[in-house]
């Protein structure tokens, strides 16, 4: 395997993994979040994930164009409505899902740790089990096994006894089991203040500041309310 060479930034990344589930607008307020805070990212989107991503968005997600495709992915708000944000992706390098020769593939290949969001339940079974099937399932393993930080943001309901047996396996392995929940506390009023919320609790769970919610200060009514 050749060694990879470093991009325009050497800060140590971290590998945000996007399965099939639905909830797309997550995983993009999720990398917009990471860009905005100066962290340079590994992406990985699997094969199922881009069906989603075209269903939801009308965006194909290719390998050879995956920097104009995903600058109009981010682009989009949580209402589909494009040009919303502006976004650079320099700091973004691309893994296709099917090469297992790809740096977060292996231990050594430096990483802050990784972050799948969403996460279908397939995807949760598949790194339980350690199956690597694919890229995406290879470096959340490689994560479990170097003690790095791991957060599964699983957008499913209702979970059957099966996943949440793969999800106590996770949690048992060290990783954060983090269910794609929105909260209103913070005084939501638009799709987007509810995909920010869970995006921003991923980034807590990784320990990587923002600004994407109103965090709660033990006083009722705090909340802006629209007039």
């Amino acid at each position: 395997m050749n060694p990879a060479k470093p991009g325009k930034s050497a800060r140590t990344p971290w590998i945000v993994g996007v399965s099939g589930a639905s909830g797309t607008p997550y995983a993009a307020a999720v990398l917009r979040a990471l860009l905005a805070a100066g962290e340079s990212v590994d992406l990985v989107v699997s094969r199922a994930s881009r069906l989603t991503l075209l269903d939801e968005t009308g965006i194909s997600f290719r390998d050879g164009h995956w920097r104009e495709d995903l600058r109009a992915w981010l682009a989009l708000g949580a209402d589909g409505k494009p040009g919303t944000f502006d976004v650079p992706v320099d700091a973004v390098r691309h893994w296709s899902a099917g090469d297992l020769a790809a740096g977060p593939s292996s231990g050594s290949y430096p990483s802050k740790g990784m972050l799948i969001v969403p996460a279908s339940t397939a995807c949760v079974a598949g790194v339980a089990l350690g199956l690597s099937k694919d890229l995406l399932q290879r470096a959340a393993s490689v994560v479990l096994k170097e003690r790095r930080r791991l957060v599964v943001a699983v957008r499913e309901t209702p979970l059957n006894g099966q996943t949440l047996r793969h999800l106590v396996t996770l949690d048992d392995a060290g990783a954060t089991v983090l269910p794609a929940s929105p909260a209103f506390y913070a005084g939501a009023t638009h799709i987007q203040d509810l995909v920010d919320f869970v995006a921003g609790r991923v980034l807590d769970a990784a320990g990587v500041g923002h600004t994407l919610y109103r965090r709660w200060e033990g006083e009722l009514g705090g909340a802006p309310r629209p007039a």
